[in-house]
């Protein structure tokens, strides 16, 4: 199995002292804790059997593969769900540990960011109950029609609840009908303050959403599957608190975008955490655009997802060389 979130820390020390031959001081100084701490981690990790002087136990082999992706990719931490066959939905998996490793990053007086969509909402619906003092949970995008699931609203008041948090909820569309109304709607002082208020928060936790028929933004009747299709041409790769970004990670340019009511990327990449959470395989590129536009600091994936970055990293690094 994964490590446990609270592991996390042991783990990601001893990959930079035994595998990068960093010493403790400068393992130290990469993870911002004490020499102290280091020297503790290493001694815990020789005891629990993470790590065995003659050869790697079981749990470490197959963590490797979360360190390679963190050193391939630039990220801060991955955990990585394995695969159980036993399971009809393996995604429930990931779920489960997104929710632990989402309360282990939570800290009194936080102030959370939440986006919406399957993903987030099972998150939300299996987490834990914890009672957090002065923690603020705000929705990054406007909402969608009542008839639709995983709302943002819905998203957002259901990690308060769990959190016994103040939950902050957008109250206005996620897209408007026309591009001089969104723009008007931005500038009202609520909103312009709700908005402006994102690059404050300590945590943010979303998905990326897919540029296909499946899509949540086709799904809730934002835009038709003939319009995701022209959008796709040109450029689109992925969607991130209801914005499509290309393969950049950048926010694509087109009607739809300015029609949105949403967090603007910069107030995103603001956020020192940035949590996602992919469940599925087919949000791949998706993943790939989020990662390549500085929108994900710490992922939450499965085991083929863990292993096709790997592979394309492996293929970026040989063409590079």
């Amino acid at each position: 199995m994964a490590i446990r979130p609270a592991e996390q820390l042991i783990h990601k020390a001893a990959w930079l002292y035994y595998a990068h031959g960093l010493r403790q001081d400068e393992v130290a100084s990469q993870l911002n804790i004490s020499r102290a701490s280091v020297a503790m981690y290493l001694r815990k990790a020789r005891e629990t059997g993470i790590v065995n002087i003659s050869t790697s136990t079981q749990l470490f082999t197959d963590d490797v593969m979360a360190r390679k992706v963190e050193d391939g990719f630039g990220l801060d931490a991955v955990w990585i769900a394995p695969e159980n066959a036993y399971l009809a939905d393996p995604s429930t998996d990931i779920a489960v540990l997104a929710a632990s490793v989402f309360l282990e990053l939570v800290k009194k007086g936080d102030r959370i960011g939440v986006a919406w969509g399957r993903t987030v909402y099972t998150i939300a619906d299996i987490m834990s109950f914890a009672d957090l003092q002065d923690v603020t949970v705000v929705q990054l995008c406007g909402n969608l029609g009542a008839p639709y699931s995983y709302r943002p609203d819905q998203c957002t008041m259901e990690i308060a609840r769990r959190l016994n948090a103040k939950g902050l909820n957008f109250y206005a569309p996620l897209v408007l009908s026309t591009e001089e109304l969104a723009k008007s709607l931005r500038a009202e002082p609520v909103i312009r303050d709700q908005l402006a208020g994102i690059a404050d928060c300590d945590l943010a936790l979303y998905s990326v959403g897919a540029v296909d028929a499946d899509s949540h933004l086709v799904k809730c009747g934002a835009l038709s599957p003939a319009e995701m299709e022209a959008l796709r041409s040109q450029g689109a790769a992925g969607v991130i608190a209801g914005q499509i970004i290309d393969a950049r990670g950048e926010v694509l340019d087109c009607s739809y975008n300015r029609r949105v009511i949403s967090a603007a990327l910069a107030s995103l990449r603001a956020i020192e955490k940035r949590l996602m959470v992919v469940q599925e395989d087919t949000k791949f590129e998706p993943l790939l655009a989020a990662i390549a536009g500085g929108l994900c600091t710490h992922l939450v994936i499965g085991a083929h997802m863990a292993e096709r970055l790997l592979q394309y990293a492996e293929a970026a690094t040989k063409k590079a060389s």
